[in-house]
């Protein structure tokens, strides 16, 4: 019986730093056994299979991953996108360590964490001028 599929407007649940490398395989593979998500992760981690199992199980009920039914086993795919994923868990970032605010983050990361490259400068320049432009 194949699992509800989560609304794609909807808030995604939060991923742990571990369930984000199941994720990971997953969308590389698409559609997929646990079988497979398994022997891709015990070739990338030390983890044992029960391990990711258990990943899988909580990504499941998490509502991130569902599956279909085939014989004995179930195919999984991804409830929500890479990219879904991944602005979900940015704005829970920016939220919960500064206040939801960008421009502070931004001042951090540029002024401390790293140098800006001019490539890097320019991607955030098209995107505040497309931003804009969406207003």
């Amino acid at each position: 019986m194949a699992e509800p599929t989560p609304q794609p407007d909807s808030d995604t649940p939060r991923i742990s730093d571990a369930e984000w490398s199941v994720m990971r395989s997953l969308w590389r593979q698409g559609e997929t056994r646990a079988g497979r998500i398994i022997a891709d992760l015990t070739e990338r981690t030390d983890w044992k299979p029960k391990t990711i199992q258990t990943l899988i199980r909580r990504l499941v009920q998490k509502g991130l991953i569902t599956y279909e039914q085939s014989g004995r086993e179930r195919l999984y795919r991804a409830a929500f996108s890479e990219q879904e994923c991944q602005l979900q868990a940015s704005k829970n970032f920016l939220e919960r360590v500064f206040g939801g605010e960008l421009a502070p983050f931004l001042a951090n990361f540029a002024g401390r964490g790293r140098s800006l490259t001019k490539a890097d400068i320019a991607e955030l320049k098209k995107l505040l001028e497309e931003s804009e432009d969406d207003e």
